[in-house]
């Protein structure tokens, strides 16, 4: 009875806590390479050097490099609404400032040196392919910051919402490209003066 106690706890944290730990490391390796470098041009040799692992385990936690990509997009998106809803959060009931909030931390972004604009945009730019994994999850997020961004056009009162709220996405897909192309003192620093302008605008009668 006393051998059997022993044993099962050491057991039970090879087979439960060491998987996870292998998974976080490969996954976050992976996301800085695939974030600074593109998705396509890393390979798994290179994660898996990198991450300190081998590609038995790799594989273990991930069946494909599509997986892979795919969970790093999972992450990523994650961690997109995080940052959108804490804008949100910081100015209950007025969309106005919310975007503003959201698109300013943008432009300060775009502005870091290495700035390599939405991962999710260069997923979609790298996989056109509609059912590959990656590019699931972009589209996705894509989909719903378009209806979010007309949600609160409408919110505003903007009398063509969705003109609106399509002509936002615009300019934040237009600062994730144009701040890798121009870098510090780009036009991207202005997104979020450019969004209030441009919902001016839509808001005269």
């Amino acid at each position: 009875m006393s051998r059997m106690k022993s044993i099962e706890p050491t057991i039970n944290a090879n087979d439960v806590a060491s998987p996870p730990r292998a998974a976080q490391k490969i996954l976050g390796v992976a996301r800085d390479l695939f974030y600074r470098q593109g998705i396509r041009a890393i390979g798994v040799d290179e994660i898996v050097r990198r991450a300190g692992v081998t590609k038995p385990s790799l594989y273990r936690s991930f069946p494909s490099k599509d997986e892979l990509a795919a969970s790093y997009l999972r992450q990523y998106d994650l961690e997109f609404w995080g940052r959108f809803d804490e804008a949100v959060a910081a100015h209950p009931g007025d969309p106005r400032a919310q975007i503003a909030a959201f698109l300013t931390r943008i432009g300060k972004r775009t502005q870091k040196a290495n700035y390599r604009g939405c991962g999710m945009t260069n997923a979609a730019v790298e996989y056109p392919e509609h059912g590959h994994p990656a590019r699931i999850v972009s589209e996705a997020n894509k989909q719903e910051l378009r209806r979010r961004l007309r949600a609160m056009a409408a919110a505003m009162g903007a009398a063509d919402a969705d003109t609106l709220g399509d002509g936002l996405l615009l300019l934040i897909e237009g600062a994730y490209i144009s701040g890798q192309l121009f870098g510090l003192g780009g036009p991207a620093q202005s997104v979020a003066r450019n969004a209030d302008l441009l919902i001016g605008a839509s808001l005269k009668k």
